[in-house]
């Protein structure tokens, strides 16, 4: 059952997480998914969501505390195109995300897991490039922002690796829509990078 039709919360949970989501489900209205992995506080994405109610967005939070805060910004701000799931980010582009479904992808100041004998851990890696390519439609799109060189320099090489991606640019509108994180990084003079990849056309 929907549960944009009886429950006062984003917070969507699926009968099952064994099968993929059925967005018809999920959203009041039919239009173009994009998918945010790693939400935080949602401070990114509750804007995103009152700046454009013609996309249905999903973000994805590990910690329950977080979820319920965006929960919260979203409800306050009449987000009926927003959706929040919680669960592990790769679990769920790999296996509950219909394929060639979404038109983006966001990932926005992910764990940089700093230490070389954790680095295996990282989001964004050669699998999650393949796993990118497999749920966005052809010409969608993924977002990259890190504070982290080292992640960074990663993310283009894995990407630039991958043929079925071309770089393009931020667009400065989306780009001025930082997030808690990106607003502190700043204030203590902490460089950001952002990337872009789209997927080429088949």
């Amino acid at each position: 059952m929907s549960i944009a039709q009886t429950a006062p919360t984003l917070i969507y949970r699926p009968e099952s997480f064994l099968e993929r989501f059925d967005s018809t489900r999920m959203f009041q209205r039919e239009q173009p998914i994009e998918l945010e992995l790693g939400s935080g506080d949602g401070s990114f994405l509750a804007r995103y969501a009152v700046q454009h109610p013609e996309i249905n967005l999903i973000g994805v939070e590990r910690l329950l505390g977080r979820l319920r805060k965006l929960d919260k910004k979203g409800m306050r701000a009449g987000c009926g195109n927003l959706r929040l799931v919680r669960i592990e980010a790769a679990y769920l582009l790999q296996y509950l995300i219909q394929p060639q479904s979404l038109h983006a992808i966001h990932v926005y100041f992910p764990d940089p897991w700093p230490k070389r004998k954790h680095r295996r851990n990282r989001l964004i890696n050669e699998d999650f490039t393949s796993m990118a390519a497999g749920a966005l439609k052809s010409g969608g799109i993924v977002w990259l922002r890190t504070d982290d060189l080292d992640y960074f320099q990663q993310m283009v090489r894995v990407f630039s690796a991958n043929p079925r991606f071309e770089t393009v640019e931020t667009p400065a509108p989306l780009a001025e829509i930082i997030t808690d994180f990106e607003r502190g990084f700043h204030a203590r003079g902490v460089s950001t990078q952002r990337a872009a990849y789209r997927l080429r056309h088949q």
